[in-house]
């Protein structure tokens, strides 16, 4: 039986040793992105030392090849490889002792959608969610089982209100969705069509995660 999409994916590391860390941060890039993205990403949320960052890099720059909001099953077998390679980065965290609850996973548009895909596929208490520019995965009229309970999760979705790629319905959908599962959310929505991660997101995760990860 041939290998998932992704199954070979390559994992960039960054901060502190795994097996010295406190906490770990996964990150996954957006579509025609790279990990080192996500490395240059993690350096601006200026995490402490303590922290370990991983982040996967996709097969050809793009975890599925249609847009979130299409068919799940036309997205396959792509998506089913890249939620796989996210939990391979979080199970090599959880093997060198680091618990769920001192993991943050994030990401930005594709990688964004995958983020919250996986954290509501596997839900349980985590350090924090980051959707800069994501909603969970499916297509109009989508439902989203509880599969746990985030305990309090603190979640950041940022996005703006006339993205071309993330309907602003899709980001209220995510919250409520989240929410229902124990998560609490903070949905900052800006106005305008950027696909962007603006200056006030970024000071909004870089005050989550300063508190999150002390704890």
């Amino acid at each position: 039986m041939p290998a998932l999409p992704h199954a070979d994916a390559p994992v960039l590391t960054a901060g502190a040793p795994l097996a010295e860390a406190t906490h770990a941060v996964v990150l996954t890039h957006g579509r025609g992105a790279d990990a080192a993205g996500m490395l240059a990403l993690a350096e601006a949320l200026q995490l402490p030392a303590s922290v370990a960052v991983l982040a996967p890099q996709a097969d050809d720059g793009t975890w599925y090849p249609l847009r979130f909001l299409a068919p799940t099953y036309e997205n396959e077998p792509w998506l089913s490889g890249a939620l796989a390679c996210v939990g391979r980065a979080v199970t090599q965290a959880e093997a060198a002792g680091i618990a769920p609850e001192r993991i943050v996973l994030g990401g930005f548009s594709q990688g964004a959608c995958l983020a919250l895909e996986y954290a509501v596929r596997h839900a349980r208490r985590y350090a924090a969610l980051l959707g800069f520019s994501g909603g969970l995965i499916g297509p109009p009229g989508t439902r989203w089982p509880c599969e746990g309970d985030f305990g309090g999760t603190p979640v950041l979705l940022a996005a703006h209100d006339a993205d071309p790629h993330i309907p602003l319905v899709r980001v209220e959908e995510t919250a409520t969705a989240l929410q229902t599962c124990g998560a609490v959310v903070d949905a900052r929505l800006y106005r305008g069509s950027l696909h962007t991660i603006t200056a006030d997101t970024l000071r909004a995760a870089q005050a989550l995660l300063a508190t999150t990860l002390a704890t």
